[in-house]
């Protein structure tokens, strides 16, 4: 399983910016992943800093390569 650096270096390379770790957790989420919570999120139930949808298929591909979806 890639890590979210390696994740973040990947979209960084190949689409020109650094993804929120936040994000890359969304993603997996919307994916049907469970990733852990974050010990600096401050809802459980609620994202305050959800993945922008122009972004999410950056992510998504970024995913695919590392074969984690």
């Amino acid at each position: 399983m890639a890590t979210y650096k390696q994740i973040q270096g990947y979209v960084k390379e190949n689409y020109g910016y650094a993804p929120k770790t936040c994000w890359i957790a969304h993603v997996k989420e919307i994916c049907g992943l469970n990733p852990p919570n974050a010990p600096n999120r401050f809802s459980a139930n609620k994202r305050t800093n959800p993945c922008p949808l122009e972004k999410q298929a950056d992510l998504r591909n970024a995913l695919e390569h590392f074969g984690v979806i």
